[in-house]
């Protein structure tokens, strides 16, 4: 634990540099230079290369970065944060084809993270997946990306937030209707401040839930 820990506030402090550098870069309008600094540490600061860092999926990085069962959340807070920068410079630099599903993967791993329960490094995982949420708004976001993104609001205890991405999910025929019935029904376990603090109170649970059955009917 003193290890993981160690090596946490390591990877904090040189994330933290890093982010000084690339937003140095920034501001004296060097993007390119700044895209540069961001390859060179994905290429030598992780046990994988950048090329293979970014062929891989959000749910394949983190079985990679997994070891005995743990998962490596330290790494990838980092792989996480370099990406946010690197679709953030390629959308400034109208390259948003190359920008859009780099910073897609950014937004999986900050869920991903949230649902681990992972330290903050910048920021929370929740707070970076919610600033990238935002940026994505825009976009039609693929079924997967909708999925966890379902999770990570009801495991945030935003039981609104979660409900609003459901009916997305039930109106576009992506998942069955057993599924938001066992969503209700988890939510009716909970006590009234509970649903209440997450935006949902029990009434309005109730009523999801009958009328989901309805609609299955």
């Amino acid at each position: 634990m003193v290890f993981q820990r160690d090596f946490f506030m390591r990877m904090i402090e040189q994330m933290g540099e890093a982010a000084g550098v690339i937003m140095g870069l920034r501001q004296q309008r060097k993007n390119e230079e700044a895209l540069l600094v961001i390859d060179d540490l994905l290429d030598r600061q992780f046990r994988m290369n950048g090329k293979l860092i970014r062929q891989l999926s959000d749910a394949d990085l983190v079985r990679m970065m997994t070891t005995n069962g743990v998962v490596e959340t330290a790494n990838l807070s980092g792989v996480a944060l370099l990406m946010k920068e690197e679709a953030s410079i390629l959308n400034e630099l109208g390259r948003t084809e190359q920008g859009y599903p780099i910073q897609l993967k950014a937004f999986h791993l900050f869920m991903r993270l949230a649902l681990l329960d992972a330290p903050a490094m910048l920021r929370t995982p929740s707070e970076e997946a919610a600033d990238l949420a935002q940026q994505l708004d825009g976009y039609e976001l693929p079924r997967a990306t909708k999925l966890l993104m379902w999770e990570w609001h009801e495991g945030d205890k935003r039981y609104d937030e979660a409900e609003n991405i459901l009916h997305e999910l039930l109106e576009d025929g992506m998942i069955p209707r057993e599924e938001a019935e066992e969503f209700y029904r988890r939510l009716l376990l909970l006590p009234d401040e509970s649903l209440e603090a997450g935006g949902l109170p029990r009434d309005e649970v109730i009523e999801g839930l009958e009328r989901v059955k309805q609609d299955r009917e």
